[in-house]
């Protein structure tokens, strides 16, 4: 089975993601056939919007850290030392561009958001062009913390240097509400209503010849491209390996390979750990 579907539905593609035993977690399979079903659903004359969503409970909940981080050794993500920087740019670069076929698709894209777009999950879901959440659901880039940089660099693009900054000093994770609030996505309703939301928003677009869809895209990501996100995306995507290879990045792979890496993601998100010097945060101090 594969781990992302396509089918169309009429003048709607819809694109999801299907590893949901793992929250749609991102492996090394994801990416490559993420940017697949998006070029079906571009070569497909009848599809004018794309619908991406997730299976089960969560659109995605970022790269599938018990296979990248509890697992022990080196992986794609990891490297034994001295790690070369460049292998490790090649491989996460591979990934932003084919996550970013959502950003260069011709065919506008709706990302459909319940439960959970974090880390990874929240580099899809901010490639698209209209996000829409559920007022429960979760959106965030937790690995700021430690051990992550968001190779996209959309958060900026959508929210401003202060609002980007609030998120990814932080490491914070927001529900929809709030995320409609700072202006981070498009809209958030509650959750029994959002499967007909978005079918709402797809039958509307798709009602606007392809063409015109296309060039209004194209005018509106060529003013994003005219900011330097070539750049920035380069920089945050060694950047991220970077932070995957530095001292407290290492040794938070260590510490997910001994207690597992839901504990140390825990440890992570609340502040409970320190990174630096590889010891439980002491709250007397």
């Amino acid at each position: 089975m594969a781990k992302v579907e396509y089918h169309s539905d009429g003048r709607i593609g819809r694109i999801t993601l299907n590893r949901p035993d793992v929250l749609n977690a991102i492996d090394n399979d994801v990416p490559p056939q993420l940017a697949d079903c998006v070029a079906r659903a571009n070569a497909d004359d009848e599809v004018h919007v794309i619908v991406l969503s997730g299976e089960g409970r969560a659109f995605c909940a970022g790269y599938d850290l018990k296979a990248y981080a509890e697992t022990a050794g080196e992986n794609s993500v990891t490297q034994e030392m001295p790690w070369d920087p460049m292998k490790d740019y090649a491989f996460m670069k591979r990934n932003t561009d084919l996550f970013m076929s959502l950003w260069r698709s011709y065919k506008p894209v709706i990302c459909k958001v319940h439960g959970y777009a974090v880390a990874g999950g929240s580099d899809i879901a901010l490639c698209c062009d209209l996000v829409v959440m559920a007022d429960d659901a979760e959106i965030g880039y937790m690995p700021t913390r430690v051990w992550g940089c968001p190779t996209t660099a959309m958060w900026v693009y959508r929210l401003g240097a202060e609002g980007a900054k609030r998120m990814l000093l932080t490491g914070d994770r927001i529900d929809g509400r709030e995320a409609q609030h700072i202006g981070l996505v498009h809209k958030s309703v509650p959750p029994a209503e959002l499967d007909a939301y978005v079918e709402s928003l797809a039958a509307r677009i798709s009602t606007v010849p392809t063409n015109q869809l296309m060039m209004q895209k194209l005018v509106i990501n060529q003013a994003i491209d005219a900011m330097g996100l070539a750049n920035t995306q380069m920089m945050a995507t060694v950047f991220d390996g970077i932070t995957r290879h530095s001292p407290e990045g290492m040794n938070f792979k260590h510490r997910a390979e001994d207690v597992g890496w839901k504990q140390a993601v825990r440890e992570r998100d609340l502040g409970t750990y320190d990174w630096t010097h590889d010891r439980p945060i002491n709250p007397k101090r």
